[in-house]
């Protein structure tokens, strides 16, 4: 049997890649400087064996017949150069998933700049409980799935008729591929959620990142089908080369596929959706928000191509549980709800909190930001980010993470972003310079909160990191 090496295995997306592998038939072990809870556990708990630190030693013990190379992994490594230097094969993760788990399967990929986890989850769970078995690969822990990746079941795999879910990031491979993600998957059907600039450390604009989108429209057969939003004109620009049928989605009237009559509910959410003009269903689902309108037309759009009836659709609605980290209400504190949302950019930042403004549409939102992605920690989203906190009453602001890497000129102004805010009738807070310095400066964050909580409040926490340690702090 193959013996496959990862190399950064302490990764979400590596680690469950690992473990769908060790299903899928193969020997998995792997390594990391460091592998922390949940996911130490969770690979432990699967079978996989693994080890702390990377030593040349490792794989002269371990002999693997092929090295899956994390993106996070460059030049120095030690057991990359080893493998270099011993003409171990080397795969990028994104290789390894096409060939081993995509395969001949059909291929769905999920893309765009938002919402990408959402609608990839939605998708899996609709097929599953329509009783499909798909395979998948999701940038999280899926609710309705007790792990983040898992191969096509034997009675579809290697045919047409079985089908893998991509969450399709537009990030680099790998140190020695440089190409999106997406570009290995393959698809046979394609969604473009959005389309906006990101990733300001790989891309240089907004025109590359279409590029980038316009190649992967390119891969798609003429058999297949591409999905794009309609009202977003940035998406609308990466379909400009494409020989795929097209199907748009989204709430204006020119939309192929369409959600009319939405009724925002503090359940959820119901709508009834056309297709050229024609009623395919009214539907009901347990999301909230505009944006989540969108999401679930693209995964109906996706379902409905593939042959899903309109009951199969609405089962999957109904049972469908969020991803961790989108919109979580992961508890209360001193009886307020908290909301836990992986919003770092600011479209996403927006966009979920007029979500919650919807939902709870009587309660007045504290919203705490940690600026921690490649981008927000930069000034590149400077004015952005004075725009999209129009529903939070008070915003608090955490530590930049990692501002050394930076020149002062380069780094996210929170002085001058929280003078906006107060411009604009905001109640603002950020820390001291000494405060954040402090690794668990989320103790300060939750001494802010303290003072400022009234009973209606709702605190939603907009990171992709852990906040300080707040988090741990109040839940």
């Amino acid at each position: 049997m193959k013996h496959l090496h990862f190399i950064g295995i302490g990764g979400t997306a590596m680690g469950a890649v690992a473990v769908a592998c060790l299903q899928h038939g193969y020997t998995v072990t792997g390594s990391d400087a460091a592998v922390y809870p949940p996911m130490s556990d969770f690979l432990r708990q699967s079978g996989v064996q693994f080890f702390e630190g990377y030593t040349e030693q490792t794989l002269r013990n371990l002999q693997p017949d092929s090295i899956i190379v994390g993106n996070a992994i460059s030049r120095g490594n030690p057991e990359l150069e080893y493998a270099l230097n011993a003409h171990i094969p080397l795969l990028s993760m994104p290789e390894l998933i096409k060939t081993v788990l995509i395969d001949k399967n059909t291929s769905i990929v999920i893309s765009g700049t938002h919402g990408k986890t959402t609608t990839s989850s939605l998708i899996t769970w609709l097929l599953e409980s329509a009783n499909k078995q798909p395979g998948f690969l999701i940038g999280a822990i899926p609710g309705n799935f007790t792990q983040g990746c898992r191969p096509v079941t034997e009675d579809f795999h290697n045919t047409r008729s079985g089908y893998f879910v991509s969450e399709g990031d537009e990030y680099d491979t790998a140190f020695f591929d440089k190409r999106s993600k997406f570009l290995h998957y393959r698809p046979d059907i394609l969604v473009i959620n959005n389309c906006e600039f990101d990733h300001a450390d790989i891309f240089d604009s907004l025109g590359a990142i279409q590029n980038s989108f316009r190649l992967c429209t390119r891969l798609v057969p003429s058999n297949g089908l591409i999905l794009v939003n309609g009202d977003d004109e940035n998406a609308m620009n990466t379909i400009t080369t494409a020989l795929a049928p097209i199907q748009t989605f989204g709430l204006s009237q020119h939309n192929t596929l369409r959600a009319t009559d939405i009724n925002y509910k503090t359940d959820g959410t119901a709508f009834t959706v056309t297709l050229n003009g024609t009623i395919i269903g009214n539907f009901t689902t347990t999301l909230a928000g505009e944006f989540n309108v969108r999401n679930a037309l693209a995964a109906i759009g996706v379902a409905h191509h593939i042959g899903l009836n309109q009951e199969e659709i609405q089962k999957g609605l109904l049972t469908f549980a969020l991803p961790k980290r989108r919109m979580e209400i992961i508890g209360t504190w001193n009886g307020s709800p908290v909301i836990d949302d992986f919003a770092h950019h600011p479209t996403a930042i927006a966009e979920t909190l007029k979500a919650v403004a919807q939902r709870f549409p009587h309660k007045r939102i504290i919203a705490l930001f940690e600026p921690r992605s490649n981008s927000t920690t930069t000034n590149v989203f400077q004015e952005q980010l004075a725009h999209c906190f129009d529903h939070a009453h008070t915003i608090i602001f955490g530590a930049i993470n990692r501002p050394e890497r930076y020149a002062p000129e380069r780094l996210l102004n929170l002085t001058l972003l929280a003078e906006q805010l107060h411009q604009k009738g905001k109640k603002v807070f950020t820390l001291t310079p000494e405060q954040a310095a402090d690794p668990q400066w989320g103790a300060y964050c939750k001494h802010i909160l303290e003072a400022n909580l009234q009973d209606n409040d709702i605190i939603v926490l907009l990171s992709n990191g852990n906040i300080g340690g707040l988090r741990a702090m109040i839940i």
